[in-house]
């Protein structure tokens, strides 16, 4: 068991919209030759990605849902999970970071470091993730590749520590120095980027022959941040004091065979994960695991809900009774799958760092864990504070217990928070997201996966803050506030503005007015 979770590699991809994480996904599926031949997010090249299965990810080219992928390279099993790109999503992917190890930030070479890419920076930082860079986007024109080492450390604060240097400036892009050995590893262009682009490897002399000025520029630049001292630590890269950066282009295949190298050489395998005990659950230790993401509609003619759990400790066998900690109640997990995308391969066994999905899952929720034997519990998930709010109702009435079981399914998938409150009634239930587009997949979804059309009435709320059930009638009273309640139990006090969470505190100075924050 030990051995087969020293093999394993889980990580995620962050970065700002449009800056090519789904393109990239699937360019290290090409390499690690688990698809053969690669889709664009924008449908470009004919083929959509593994990656984006949803339809309305696939017409708008966005990731809008959190993806598994799992394939091997050498010796090493991949875990890849992917991100929703959408800052609007940006809960779905705080998600994601809590069941990886490591975590690949991607850098558009022209913008550099974007307002979303170091939101999700913080989270791993918080976390403690180790970082890899890669600047992608180098096959167009960008920034200097010295100012965006600067960049990234007067932003970051961690030190860059180039592993490879392009040859060429942005735009011109001809191949990499790899910093370790001195080589000059050249690239061709292929069609579309739709299949692995060639590398010719040289020796320093026949890179100097070949590109001449361009050679020696990079290899000067190089030498600069030798005597810098930006070489690659393992020991700061883990502690979260490093990142080591590579160059490339995704949409070219360009660099990727580079990055799921340095993946396999460098990304740690998974270690003892803390519990809310204090104390840490060895990798050794009984099997244990925590959902970390609930999705339907994935089966179209099964309309099943799919749970997926990242494995911590111990091994796990399709057919093991384990037990939810949250309810005490046992769970049978005989129907267990490997997810790629939209496809599905029954599992047998799974080690740490593996994600499986558990089929059917209708009592089992965001943040449970799961354990066999020894019991342990894993931190829970936070929720983000929404800032959107609108109520939800059914176009036809007769289509109620459809509409009934869509709202259920959405608030279990944490697609969409939703509050409830004997004023409004279980036909009105107010939906609360952190971004707008949440909305719009909820109403897409209730109408596609559980043909029950809805309309979607916005309200003038704009902050949720915790309160306790003592406070709902006083709270209730005060012009422009309203108490709903979450699925989970907490209630949650509806205010228009920040002047009018002001004018209450100073009425009710005693009400429990808590704010929702992430940790």
């Amino acid at each position: 068991m030990l051995t087969e979770a020293s093999r394993r590699r889980s990580f995620a991809v962050i970065s700002h919209p449009d800056a090519g994480k789904s393109t990239l996904t699937e360019a290290l599926a090409l390499h690690a030759k688990a698809i053969r031949e690669a889709g664009r997010a924008d449908g470009k090249t004919g083929k959509r990605t593994v990656s984006d299965w949803m339809d309305m990810e696939q017409a708008r080219g966005i990731s809008i849902t959190s993806a598994a992928l799992q394939f091997t390279y050498r010796d090493a099993v991949i875990n890849l999970v992917d991100t929703p790109g959408h800052a609007d999503f940006s809960e779905d992917t705080y998600r994601v970071l809590s069941a990886v190890d490591a975590a690949v930030m991607l850098v558009d070479a022209a913008k550099g470091l974007e307002a979303q890419t170091m939101k999700l920076f913080a989270v791993c930082k918080h976390r403690g993730i180790p970082l890899i860079t890669v600047i992608n986007k180098w096959d167009r024109p960008g920034k200097d590749a010295l100012e965006l080492m600067d960049e990234i450390q007067e932003r970051t604060g961690l030190v860059p520590t180039p592993l490879t240097w392009p040859v060429g400036i942005g735009g011109d892009f001809r191949g990499v120095v790899d910093r370790r050995d001195g080589r000059y590893i050249r690239f061709t262009r292929t069609d579309g980027g739709k299949t692995i682009a060639p590398e010719e490897v040289m020796t320093p002399e026949e890179a100097l022959e070949r590109e001449g000025d361009a050679w020696t520029t990079a290899t000067e630049e190089s030498e600069l941040l030798e005597a810098s001292g930006a070489d690659h630590d393992q020991e700061t890269f883990l502690a979260g004091q490093t990142t080591p950066v590579l160059f490339g282009s995704a949409v070219q295949n360009f660099g990727v065979h580079a990055l799921l190298d340095v993946l396999v050489d460098v990304a740690p395998s998974p270690a003892p994960r803390p519990t809310v005990s204090g104390t840490t659950r060895p990798v050794e230790a009984p099997f244990s695991a925590f959902v970390f993401k609930m999705q339907a509609g994935m089966d179209t003619a099964h309309r099943d809900r799919l749970a997926f759990a990242r494995i911590c400790s111990g091994v796990f066998e399709r057919g093991m009774v384990v037990t939810s900690a949250r309810t005490g109640r046992p769970f049978a997990t005989k129907y267990a799958q490997q997810v790629f995308g939209r496809e599905r391969t029954i599992v047998d066994h799974a080690y740490p760092g593996d994600v499986v999905g558990l089929v059917n899952a209708a009592n089992l929720r965001v943040g449970d864990t799961l354990y066999l034997d020894k019991s342990v519990e894993y931190p829970p998930l936070p929720t983000f504070a929404p800032e959107h709010f609108a109520v939800m109702r059914a176009k036809d009435v007769s289509r109620y217990k459809q509409f009934q079981r869509g709202v259920m399914q959405l608030g279990a998938e944490g697609v969409v928070q939703v509050l409830r409150s004997d004023l409004r009634g279980d036909q009105a239930p107010v939906l609360a997201a952190v971004g707008p587009m949440q909305f719009e997949v909820a109403e897409h979804r209730m109408a596609t996966e559980f043909n029950s059309p809805v309309t979607l009435d916005r309200l003038q709320y704009e902050i949720a803050l915790r309160t306790t059930p003592e406070w709902i009638d006083q709270l209730n009273a005060q012009l422009g506030v309203e108490v709903l309640q979450r699925e989970d139990g907490e209630h949650l006090a509806l205010f228009p503005d920040r002047w009018r969470v002001t004018s209450v505190r100073n009425r009710l100075p005693d009400a429990v007015l808590e704010p929702l924050v992430a940790t």
